[in-house]
């Protein structure tokens, strides 16, 4: 630290390596290697709250897309956390966490999310009611669907026993 105590336990060894390796400082590596806890926890938290290990489309541009829209809901997130209330659920009244005055992490703050947008307020006008669409015309069947050949990853199907 900048008072001379160790900051961790153990010694810690940062390698620089490359061909640029003269032009990073020890100190910028050392905050780097800090920043590191802060990708992880994301990863973790997209992972598991923002769906980034579940969206499945062969594009490319559309899985780029769906980063590019998490990681703008993390932002989203962390912007919105000094503004975010610590609520706790029933069974967790007696928590120290919610006596400190902490920020709260980025799942309390998407579990409050919905009441800040509200504080906000929206510009759009309110829907109003239009009646009842017409619908399907009486009588009308859009008919069977055309039946498809199962294909099998392996080639040919396999032979049934009879």
């Amino acid at each position: 630290n900048e008072d001379g105590t160790l900051a961790f336990k153990n010694a810690l060894w940062l390698t620089i390596s490359g061909k640029r390796r003269r032009e990073i400082s020890t100190r910028d590596a050392y905050e780097v290697y800090r920043q590191r806890y802060d990708i992880e926890h994301f990863f973790r938290f997209g992972k598991s709250k923002l769906l980034l290990d579940d969206s499945q489309t062969c594009e490319l541009e559309h899985e780029e897309n769906w980063w590019e829209l998490a990681c703008l809901a993390y932002t989203q997130l962390w912007l919105a956390a000094p503004l975010s209330e610590k609520i706790p659920r029933p069974w967790e009244k007696n928590k120290q966490q919610f006596k400190d005055a902490t920020i709260p992490g980025p799942t309390r703050v998407q579990m409050d999310f919905a009441r800040i947008i509200r504080a906000f307020g929206t510009p759009a006008v309110s829907p109003k009611p239009r009646g009842n669409s017409p619908g399907r015309k009486k009588g009308y069947s859009p008919g069977r669907r055309v039946p498809r050949n199962v294909i099998y990853k392996g080639g040919s199907p396999p032979k049934k026993v009879a």
